[in-house]
């Protein structure tokens, strides 16, 4: 169906506005792909971010090789950075600040300076033809990233050149898009500097480990999410919120002594209960609800040590009080445990993505253990430490829970 002049104006207005919803960076880049294809009808795309001198590949989407997986599944991909100079396309957009839209990438007229590198096409058996790259550029037209959009399509599916009426659209939707991600960026480097003032006290809080955590918990709501009468509206709104709020999840950790935090050895039990005063301290930042993220960010910092069969911590505890909840003491006098569905869905996938990731990862006091004795620990612990359905959700997607460790790896590892 062909639209108006005015009506893609209409439409490229309401995408602008809705990606200035979206405040994680990972999943507004996944947005703006999103609706920039389905605007203008296009197969695939990536979108590569800034990065000092060079463009890191950051996110990219292709319908033709999303088929070829079993359904439900995503496409893995790995990133990789370019130079900013005019030997590749999307460098010479970054580096010139010019639009580029190219009928056939194979046929380059030989006056232009880049060439189109073909052996991503080989490994995935994919033909790229039509192209269109954007540069994304701010409000001082400094060059935040390049948008390129991948093999246009017409009503029958089939391959043609991209129109030249729509690029000024897509130019204009690509700075919308660059103040969005120039936003998310600014709110992204916040969170991470709390993690920094973590990291200063706890070595293993790290923007890596943090990150690694975020991004598996999202998935697994997402593949948990699956089957379940839940809008999508809803789905991608929560998952913008856990991203943040996940990042955050050991940020009581500031005040915790260095001298526990730091210890090679094995904690003695009464460190180990200061240790795990962590959770509400963590929580009580977040204390003045005045969102829907202070929300998640209390519930996630302070329930994602609980376990499911309900021998975790800190249980039905007043953050501020330290206290336990009205009718939620144990006969000890300390707060009853959580345990089920009493503990919140957000907690309960945190606490198997921390897990996950701290048996991956070297620690002070351990080496990081092989794949299958990880993946043994956590179907052992489904039922008892994790949620069984949550345990389903993470096995589910665990391919993309490996993509998501290669793009955030420590430092030593890159």
């Amino acid at each position: 169906m062909v639209m108006k002049e005015k009506e893609k104006i209409d439409l490229i207005t309401r995408i602008s506005l809705d990606i200035n919803e979206v405040k994680d960076i990972d999943l507004l880049l996944e947005r703006i792909l999103t609706n920039v294809r389905r605007f203008i009808n296009a197969d695939a795309g990536s979108i590569y971010l800034k990065d000092k001198d060079e463009l890191k590949f950051s996110y990219t989407q292709n319908d033709t090789q999303q088929k070829r997986l079993e359904p439900g599944k995503k496409l893995i991909y790995n990133t990789f950075s370019i130079p900013i100079n005019n030997r590749s396309i999307a460098g010479y957009v970054a580096n010139n600040c010019k639009t580029v839209n190219i009928p056939d990438v194979y046929n380059l007229s030989g006056s232009v300076p880049y060439t189109f590198d073909s052996s991503f096409d080989k490994i995935s058996n994919y033909r790229t033809r039509s192209m269109l790259t954007v540069p994304m550029t701010n409000q001082r037209d400094d060059v935040m990233g390049v948008m390129q959009i991948i093999n246009a399509q017409d009503d029958e599916g089939n391959i043609i050149p991209f129109s030249s009426s729509d690029v000024p659209l897509i130019m204009h939707f690509a700075t919308s898009a660059a103040l969005a991600v120039e936003r998310a960026q600014m709110t992204r480097n916040i969170i991470l500097r709390m993690i920094s003032m973590a990291e200063l006290r706890d070595p293993n809080e790290t923007g890596a480990h943090v990150n690694r955590v975020a991004a598996y918990s999202v998935e697994i709501y997402e593949e948990w999410a699956k089957g379940r009468l839940l809008s999508a509206k809803d789905v991608e709104r929560q998952k913008d919120i856990l991203r943040m709020a996940a990042m955050l999840h050991d940020v009581g950790k500031v005040a915790i002594s260095d001298v526990i935090l730091k210890k090679p050895a094995r904690l003695t039990m009464d460190e180990y209960e200061i240790m795990k005063s962590h959770t509400y301290l963590g929580a009580r930042l977040f204390g003045d609800i005045q969102s829907d993220f202070d929300e998640v960010a209390a519930e996630v910092a302070l329930n994602h040590h609980e376990k499911w069969e309900g021998n975790g911590y800190p249980g039905y505890m007043d953050p501020l009080t330290e206290k336990p909840l009205p009718g939620f003491e144990g006969p000890d006098g300390n707060p009853r445990p959580k345990k089920g569905e009493e503990i919140p869905l957000f907690g309960r996938i945190v606490a198997l993505a921390d897990v996950y990731d701290a048996l991956c990862s070297r620690r002070s006091y351990k080496e990081p253990w092989d794949e299958d004795r990880i993946l043994e620990e956590i179907r052992q612990s489904s039922g008892s430490h994790f949620d069984p359905e949550v345990t389903d959700s993470f096995f589910s997607c665990l391919d993309v829970l490996k993509s998501i460790a290669k793009r955030y790896p420590n430092e030593d590892e890159e």
